[in-house]
């Protein structure tokens, strides 16, 4: 799996190990995502058990990089910022296993990490890389050295691997309590959902070995339980979409219409909620990206879903819409248990550029709404500068519009028996919709219901 020529002084390395090197290297040099990576065509050919270690050793890197540097720092004679990038990753990878992973051989993890050093062409690196690691190994490297007491940002930031400022934030504004909840739920693997409206498909799942448990907010949701969902033939079909369950219930909140608006729509899960709930709907699929765009067509194979390559703040369509979805790009920070990579990216200023964004795609979408119609704002982040801040901006701005309250909207798909949540109201805060990772199922999202009046 390695893209790095071997030559005759290399031995040889795991498919496992080699693929969690690729993948991590390439979050770090090309600002890829690594649950796109884990489920490319490049690592169909693992086995089972090579998929599933290299998603362990991936996935764990990313989530506790910062516990890794700390740990790498304390036993190195070069300042890790001066590290090339393959010898730094090969490190971390090392580390991970040899801290984390108790069932993982010494041997296995430092002298594999070795091998991936010189792959990388970085051979003059492999003794300062063998002799670090065994360093680490020598002072009992384990991850139960920082239990820190969760007693304040810089504590929550250090024991469960967050930059400082993001938990700061979240501190202040959910308090300590559900911080640590929060970064606590973002360490784990989180769990896969499907929504499923068919119980024949239930029933062939479980033929190809797919164990489902009933969804915690939605009664059409799926839990995966046991087994790889993503490679059943269900699934290849597009029979069956991967989709967190907090998503799923924001394009519910759509609602039904005859004419709707998918603004921002790739990669097309909510897209498919909105077809299957309003079959004789005439929808509209907006994409910037091209290769996005055509990815959304294969995905959402409805004959009544238009998809258009397009910017959303400039459609050039004069058509009114009764239902309009604009869910936006945002930071992601509700989505880090899937995005770990994300949290290492992200930066204070980020969060003013994507506000300015935000708001134009809210401005072009309420525009394009008709008189009495539904336009729902949702954004997969914990920030307010893009999701309060976002909606009262733009209300501000026109007199058409007003707030609508999300809680109205979740005891409706209460009493329909969509909804299973036991206490919908627990889902809002004040007119909106609010999931925190850690305190309800699934990611974090927010959504806003805004009404055109005249």
């Amino acid at each position: 799996m390695s893209r790095w020529a071997r030559s005759p002084e290399t031995m040889p390395v795991s498919p496992a190990r080699a693929a969690a090197f690729d993948i991590v290297l390439r979050v770090q040099q090309q600002r890829a995502y690594a649950s796109e990576l884990l489920h490319s065509t490049r690592l169909e050919k693992l086995s089972s058990v090579d998929r599933s270690l290299a998603t362990e050793i991936v996935m764990g890197t990313l989530r506790w990089q910062s516990r890794l540097d700390g740990a790498i720092a304390n036993v190195s004679s070069r300042p890790i910022a001066k590290l090339d990038a393959e010898v730094l990753v090969a490190l971390r990878i090392a580390a991970y296993q040899l801290m984390f992973l108790t069932r993982i051989p010494v041997h296995a993890a430092i002298d594999e990490s070795v091998e991936l050093v010189k792959r990388a062409r970085k051979k003059s690196a492999a003794p300062f890389a063998n002799a670090l690691l065994r360093r680490l190994t020598e002072g009992g490297a384990s991850a139960t050295r920082e239990e820190l007491p969760a007693n304040s940002p810089a504590n929550l930031s250090s024991k469960f691997a967050h930059p400082e400022w993001l938990v700061r934030m979240w501190v202040e504004r959910f308090g300590l309590e559900a911080a640590r909840r929060i970064c606590a739920y973002d360490q784990q693997a989180a769990t896969t959902a499907i929504r499923v409206s068919d119980p024949a498909v239930v029933a062939e799942l479980e033929d190809e070995g797919i164990a489902l448990a009933p969804g915690k907010l939605l009664a059409t949701a799926r839990i995966v339980v046991r087994g790889d969902v993503t490679r059943t033939r269900l699934c290849h079909e597009g029979r069956v979409l991967i989709q967190d369950e907090a998503s799923q219930l924001v394009a519910l909140l759509v609602g039904t219409g005859r004419r709707i608006l998918d603004c921002c729509a790739a990669p097309g899960s909510k897209t498919a909620v909105l077809a299957e709930r309003n079959p004789d709907a005439q929808i509209v699929a907006t994409e910037l990206h091209a290769r996005r765009a055509a990815l959304l067509r294969q995905r959402v194979s409805a004959a009544n879903v238009e998809v258009v390559t397009a910017d959303a703040t400039r459609l050039q369509m004069e058509e009114e819409f009764d239902r309009v979805l604009a869910d936006v790009p945002c930071s992601g920070t509700g989505t880090l248990a899937r995005n770990p990579e994300i949290k290492w990216r992200l930066r204070p200023e980020d969060l003013t550029d994507l506000h300015a964004r935000q708001v134009a795609l809210l401005q072009a979408a309420s525009e394009r709404l008709a008189p009495g119609g539904r336009v729902v704002y949702s954004t997969c982040s914990l920030e307010p500068e893009e999701n309060e801040a976002v909606v009262e901006e733009v209300l501000q701005s026109s007199g058409k519009f007003r707030l609508g309250y999300c809680r109205d909207e979740l005891r409706r798909l209460s009493e329909s028996g969509e909804l299973a949540y036991a206490s919908p109201d627990d889902l809002t805060s004040g007119p909106y919709l609010r999931t925190i990772p850690g305190l309800h199922p699934g990611d974090g999202f927010f959504a806003a219901i805004i009404e055109r009046v005249s």
